[in-house]
């Protein structure tokens, strides 16, 4: 069976004190469903999370890592570095990453075989533009942002990928992507990796969507049969809120 997962992704945001707060309200709440819960703090505050959090369900992840083992990358970190202080999984691809980094496919496939050397799990990101949803060629830019990362791959690596959908057109545009858009777009990336390595590959990945799930929508969302969790922003960064989507299940 498939894992229920909700990651929230902190981006640049909270200091120290910020993050030891936010962790000490996050371990105020209840949890009443079976999803796995992740938070990703900035690379500055991951040690103290992972200290704070050591004996906890919430595991501590990464929001991004160099392919390179070591050498003259002025501010990166490696897969060998995060695995030093504890931490997993690490989030690769994401939206602002390829946005504003200039991320394409083929370093992220170097970034996917760095982690996956490592032992690492990795939370994979991928969507399509607003132009690109409007033009209909939504699905056509998924499949190729999956196949040139990821097809390269055994089946077997599968076992360590979890896969997110950002429908990048519906975060912060004003347009609002529908529970029956995420679920469609959420079974074509499943058909997608059944047609390359068999429906039990497909059926065994877990498939999160990060199209501003909120607590009022998130009940909605995860209710979609190929939708296994979010990979949360803004709604992250406040427990209560986050919980509510965590119960959501």
């Amino acid at each position: 069976m498939r894992k229920h997962i909700v990651a929230g992704n902190w981006k640049m945001n909270n200091d120290l004190p910020q993050t030891e707060l936010l962790i000490t309200e996050l371990l105020k709440q209840n949890k009443t469903s079976d999803a796995e819960v992740m938070i990703a703090p900035t690379f500055t505050n991951l040690w103290q999370a992972f200290e704070s959090l050591r004996q906890e369900s919430i595991e501590v992840i990464a929001q991004n890592m160099h392919f390179a083992e070591n050498g003259a990358y002025t501010g990166e970190i490696s897969a060998s570095m995060l695995k030093s202080i504890g931490i997993e999984t690490v989030i690769l691809g994401h939206s602002e990453r390829r946005a504003y980094f200039n991320e394409t496919d083929e370093s992220l496939a170097k970034k996917v075989d760095a982690a996956l050397a490592n032992d690492m799990r990795i939370i994979f990101c991928f969507g399509e533009e607003l132009a690109d949803r409007k033009s209909g060629n939504h699905e056509g830019i998924v499949e190729s942002q999956i196949k040139n990362a990821l097809f390269h791959l055994e089946a077997d690596a599968f076992k360590n990928i979890v896969l997110a959908y950002e429908p990048v057109w519906a975060i912060g545009t004003g347009e609002t992507a529908s529970p029956e858009q995420a679920q469609d777009m959420h079974a074509f990336i499943r058909k997608t990796l059944a047609d390359k390595y068999g429906n039990d590959v497909a059926e065994s990945v877990s498939i999160l969507y990060g199209g501003s799930v909120k607590p009022n929508n998130a009940k909605e969302i995860f209710g979609k049969p190929d939708v296994d969790g979010g990979l949360i922003g803004g709604a992250a960064l406040k427990a209560e809120d986050f919980y509510a989507i965590v119960n959501a299940f």
